[in-house]
This record gives structure tokens, sequence and C-alpha cells, in this order.
């Protein structure tokens, strides 16, 4: 396993690199398990993936074991791919259900280890980092660690709100359409989770 940082600042569905002149092409390829193209596929959503499964997990090594899950789980749906259509949703479908499986499962144990938040994801504008400056990076990565802990203290569907608009950009329409949640719904439980963050935060973060 390479050893990857976590993607927060990632750009809008269906953007990063180039799929080349005919991406549709492509994903018919990956419907069909060529072999090649399922490589290419993996390589180029990798990090978005981990990503959203380390901010929901909030332990790397256990990120590490569900990202490589979830892409096997794609290689076996690969044949429902659809490619006229963006595969980002897909994915995220099929990350977040493999996430939910596990918190359901008897072997879950929510985890409290300590994580990253990078500089520049949106909840990181609360926090600040020095420049060559020990002690203000100490006290930056101890309000790191105070975030994320906190973000696993939500429950499940506030979590997702955060992770999915915050950390994987998406809009409160595509959270609803991969949640099956109305948007005015969807944008009263962002509302929500970030209220209950607050909270949870008040008094940690000066």
């Amino acid at each position: 396993m390479p050893d990857r940082s976590v993607q927060d600042d990632v750009a809008p569905p269906g953007s990063g690199p180039a799929q080349g002149p005919d991406p549709g092409a492509e994903l018919e390829r990956v419907r069909a398990r060529d072999p090649e193209a399922l490589a290419v596929f993996f390589e180029r959503h990798f990090d978005r993936v981990y990503g959203l499964v380390y901010r929901l997990l909030g332990d790397r090594t256990l990120a590490e074991d569900m990202t490589q899950e979830v892409f096997l789980k794609v290689h076996r749906a690969a044949h429902t791919i659809d490619p006229a259509r963006d595969p980002v949703p897909w994915l995220v479908t099929i990350a977040h259900n493999a996430c939910r499986d596990l918190w359901r499962s008897n072997a879950w144990k929510l985890t409290r280890r300590a994580a990253s938040l990078d500089a520049d994801s949106p909840l990181a504008e609360t926090l600040s980092r020095g420049t060559n400056d020990p002690e203000r990076d100490t006290l930056a990565r101890e309000r790191e660690r105070l975030v994320q802990e906190a973000l696993l203290q939500l429950p499940e569907p506030l979590r997702m709100a955060i992770v999915l608009h915050d950390y994987q950009g998406l809009g409160h329409d595509e959270i609803a359409a991969l949640t099956g949640v109305n948007h005015a719904a969807v944008r009263k439980r962002y509302s929500r989770a970030l209220a209950a963050l607050g909270s949870l935060l008040k008094g940690t973060l000066g």
C-alpha cells in the first residue's frame, strides 16, 4: 500500500485528471472489466475514496483497508456503471454504503485516534498553522486532533453531511441524490451538523 495523504481539498465531482477525448469509451472498458482500464480508474479515484472513508472512520490503517474493500466492490459492480454519467456519485455511494455496513457490524468500534486536517479544508479555516514556528504548529496539530475527534462523535447522518459537503465538495442536491433525502432536509441536516460540531468544539478552539 503506497503512503498517501488524505485528500480533503477535492475538486468538484467529475473533475480531476483528464479522462481523454472520450471518457465514455473508457468507462465502457471499465464496465467490461478491462484490467488496464480498471487500473487507470482505480488510480484516478483512489485519493477521493480514501479521503472520504478516512474522514468517516478516523483511522488511517482502517481507511486503507476500507479503500481496498471499496475498490473490490467496484470491481464486482463494474457492470452496473453508466458510461454516460459521471462515475463519482456512483463511487461515493459504494464507499458510503461500505462504511455504513462496517458501522452496523459487531466488529465496529468507533476510533478516537488522532488525525490530521489539511489546512485547505473548509473546516480548517478555523485553525491556524504556523510557518517554521514549532510552538504554533504544535498548537495547530492539537486543534486538528480536536476537530477530527469531534467529527467522529457526530451521529452518522450529521457526520456524512459535513464529510460529503466540506471534504468531498458535493452540493446539497448531489448529497440528496446519494442519500435519498430531499434537498431541504439535506440543508437542514448540514446546518444541524455544523451546530453540533460547534457545540462539541466550544471552549476547545481558541
